[in-house]
């Protein structure tokens, strides 16, 4: 699965336009007083300019080179303030059955993003690590209801004929869908998002533009 689109609400896009530009080192094609949008190699990464709903915030992953993560790490660690992943007792998240590590900071609007190299993915580079080493958005946090969290789950799958991460088999409260190219991070309203972060999953609006094996889909919550 591949996330080619996401469009995310914001209260300020200024400093958005500096985190991304400046620290992230990524690509802004375009920006005005309502719309900001970055590029991630394959993907896009929007900001809406949103001042009726306070504080939203989003968690997203980036793929990076799966030959580059220390790198990537020493790349980041003047630009930004990692966050200590409690289950690891380390800045680092060693993600054995996903054969993956990645680390975790803030952006400037409070989302939480995510560094992961996938050392299953032929993704390897030559190149010493910046901004434009950034293969695709690869993950998108996504909030269900927490009253009928299985149900909304299931008919979601349904609908788009996706199945669970092989890497992650589905748990009560935390569900995976895709593949090492794009993944679904699913779980219910008030959940603890990783890494220790002490934010509690919100649904906010969102929408998503992505590709299977059965077509290209977009998927909206606009609560």
């Amino acid at each position: 699965m591949l996330l080619t689109e996401i469009i995310l609400q914001a209260n300020s896009l200024t400093s958005l336009y500096q985190f991304y530009k400046e620290v992230m080192n990524l690509p802004v094609l375009f920006s005005d007083e309502n719309t900001l949008r970055i590029q991630a190699a394959s993907s896009d990464l929007v900001f809406e300019m949103n001042e009726e709903i306070k504080d939203p915030f989003y968690h997203i992953a980036f793929n990076i080179p799966s030959n580059k993560f220390e790198e990537a790490y020493e790349w980041f660690k003047p630009r930004v303030s990692f966050l200590w992943v409690h289950d690891y007792k380390s800045y680092v998240a060693d993600f054995t059955n996903w054969n993956a590590k990645s680390f975790y900071f803030y952006d400037s609007g409070g989302n939480i993003l995510e560094m992961i190299a996938r050392f299953d993915l032929d993704n390897k580079i030559t190149k010493e690590f910046s901004g434009s080493s950034i293969v695709n958005i690869s993950e998108l946090g996504m909030v269900f209801p927490a009253h009928n969290f299985g149900y909304e789950v299931a008919a979601f799958m349904k609908k788009y004929s996706l199945h669970f991460f092989d890497k992650q088999p589905p748990g009560i409260n935390f569900k995976v869908a895709g593949d090492d190219n794009g993944l679904f991070i699913i779980v219910p309203e008030g959940r603890d998002w990783s890494p220790g972060t002490g934010k509690k999953s919100v649904i906010f609006p969102l929408s998503v533009s992505f590709e299977t094996e059965y077509g290209q889909f977009n998927w909206s919550c606009m609560n």
